[in-house]
């Protein structure tokens, strides 16, 4: 059975929010034969990225970057996944109370050194989650764990 490895930093309310909505989409019943596995970013381990098909990467945006938990996964599994995971899909989704954008770039080029392969674009939201964020974080879900259905 494939495995889809959601690893996220979730530090606030809205990141919780975000955080269901993408759990929500990812065990969908229209979605079948995908275990999804959820793992703090600071508990994430480079076994947990090479025993999984896929990943959905979540982090708030702090000071214009990732968070430093999700920085500290990317540290910890980078070489030792490097070969093994690559052109593996992911999506990714980033909350932040201003921009967003260079949570975006770090996330692009991390991914990118790794050779993961992007089936969805990322979300990235401002401000309070409301219905539409939500849904784009629940299609987010559902779309990277199909993907592991092909």
């Amino acid at each position: 059975m494939p495995r889809l490895l959601i690893v996220h930093h979730t530090p606030s309310p809205a990141m919780q929010e975000l955080f269901e909505a993408v759990l929500e989409g990812a065990t969908d019943p229209d979605v079948e034969g995908v275990e999804v596995v959820r793992r703090p970013a600071l508990a994430a381990t480079a076994s947990d990225v090479l025993e999984a098909d896929g990943f959905i990467l979540g982090t708030p945006a702090n000071i214009g970057y990732i968070s430093g938990a999700l920085k500290h996964f990317f540290d910890t599994v980078y070489y030792p996944c490097l070969d093994a995971t690559r052109g593996r899909p992911f999506g990714a989704y980033v909350h932040g109370n201003s921009g967003t954008e260079g949570a975006v770039k770090a996330l692009r080029d991390i991914t990118g050194g790794l050779q993961w392969r992007a089936v969805v674009e990322t979300v990235a939201l401002t401000g309070a989650p409301d219905g539409d964020a939500r849904a784009r974080c629940r299609e987010l879900g559902a779309t990277v764990a199909a993907t592991l259905t092909l």
